[in-house]
């Protein structure tokens, strides 16, 4: 879609230039800015010109760019001891999206977007992924971007705020995961996207997104019977109905779907 009210293109290098004048809009990826009609924005401000390193290994785990690519984070080579690597692929598959959209869609438009079926947003709260967060004063806040997302299509971003990137923990990396998603047909957004995983210790946590408007997350001290997290699952809220499922039934597929991965982890 054209953006006929442009006037203005700035590609930022430094973090000043991330301060935005009156109609100017963050540019990452663009595929949802250049897709639905939205206010109309005077001016686009480049984020991808930051030149962040797509992907870092830190002492403490993965850094993820806002502005690494969907194909760069699905394309990232297996690495020792790295238990959930398999999870970076099969979200990035979770979305609705050709290899073209991935060639260009970002993980931190994907998150700030904050659909209930984004699929970086499944990957990020199933490992406890810690958004850094730059704040216009100079500052950083982080948080979990499990509270970062707050419904469908909401966030608690500020105004002037930025997604730096996302910080995934070595201990999350390294547990034992397990993943099934399900939509109405072959090619649909995601209706249900169930995670698991367990750590060495014995420790799981179950995530369940795309089937509820925020997400949620189930934390256990050992891995729960079957009929355990299908009861918990079932007790969450959020569920809801649009043209690609109704709630009872995206209730009853998230049930199946964490028994299937409770099975998977417990083999």
């Amino acid at each position: 879609m054209d953006l006929n009210t442009v006037g203005s293109y700035r590609p930022a290098r430094t973090r000043s230039d991330l301060a935005l004048t009156e109609g100017e809009r963050i540019l990452a990826g663009g595929t949802w800015l250049f897709s639905e009609p939205l206010a109309a924005p005077a001016g686009l401000v480049d984020l991808t010109t930051m030149g962040w390193p797509p992907l870092e290994r830190t002492p403490d785990g993965l850094r993820i760019a806002a502005t690494c690519t969907i194909a760069e984070l699905a394309n990232l080579a297996p690495v020792a001891g790295w238990g959930a690597h398999p999870l970076f692929r099969q979200c990035a598959e979770a979305l609705l999206a050709s290899f073209k959209i991935w060639n260009v869609a970002t993980v931190g438009g994907n998150i700030c977007r904050a659909f209930a079926a984004a699929g970086m947003v499944s990957l990020c709260t199933s490992l406890d992924a810690v958004a850094i967060v730059w704040t216009p004063d100079g500052g950083e806040r982080r948080l979990s971007v499990e509270s970062l997302v707050v419904g469908d299509g909401a966030n608690t971003l500020l105004p002037g705020e930025v997604l730096r990137a996302v910080d995934i923990p070595t201990r999350a990396l390294r547990a034992r995961t397990a993943f099934r998603k399900i939509a109405l047909v072959d090619l649909g957004r995601s209706a249900a996207v169930v995670i698991g995983r367990v750590h060495e210790g014995g420790e799981a946590v179950v995530s369940v997104t795309a089937a509820v408007t925020r997400p949620a997350v189930l934390r256990y001290d050992a891995l729960p019977s079957a009929d355990r997290v299908v009861a918990d699952v079932a007790a969450l809220d959020g569920y809801y109905t649009d043209p690609l499922g109704a709630a009872d039934w995206r209730r009853h597929v998230s049930g199946v779907l964490a028994r299937a991965v409770r099975e998977e982890l417990a083999g």
